[in-house]
């Protein structure tokens, strides 16, 4: 392409850069709570659920904030939003503890722990917004 480098769009290296380094806190966090509260295979998986929704709960929160309340950098989102939150939270690891728990013989366990994370997580962003929006005396 001319005029970016790699086939790169202009103005993305900084984008990049920021979800990149936002990535890594958010992952080592995500690292952090699973130490913390390990299970064994086939247990439940709390650490997982615990940082899903907490992490929708920011999202929430900073969807407000970035689009609401103060006029951020551009990079604050692809920082927090992207790298961060999208590095803290881990649906791909909830499917696999979903599978883990199935495959350990406790259907209802994983049953409830598949409608009970995407109930949680969707009323934990939802819960994000608006106590951004309260907070903020924001509409």
């Amino acid at each position: 392409m001319a005029g970016t480098a790699a086939g790169r769009a202009p103005g993305t290296g900084a984008a990049v850069v920021a979800v990149a380094a936002g990535g890594v806190l958010g992952a080592l966090a995500r690292h952090g709570a699973g130490v913390l509260l390990a299970h064994p295979p086939g247990g439940f998986p709390l650490a997982t659920l615990l940082v899903n929704v907490l992490g929708c709960l920011l999202i929430g929160v900073l969807v407000v904030l970035v689009t609401e309340v103060v006029a951020a950098h551009p990079l604050v989102r692809p920082f927090l939003g992207t790298g961060v939150l999208g590095g803290f939270t881990t649906f791909s690891t909830y499917a696999v503890d979903v599978h883990a728990l199935a495959a350990a013989g406790r259907p209802a366990a994983a049953l409830t722990y598949l409608a009970g994370t995407l109930g949680a997580a969707v009323a934990a962003t939802w819960a994000g917004t608006a106590l951004a929006r309260a907070a903020a005396g924001a509409r």
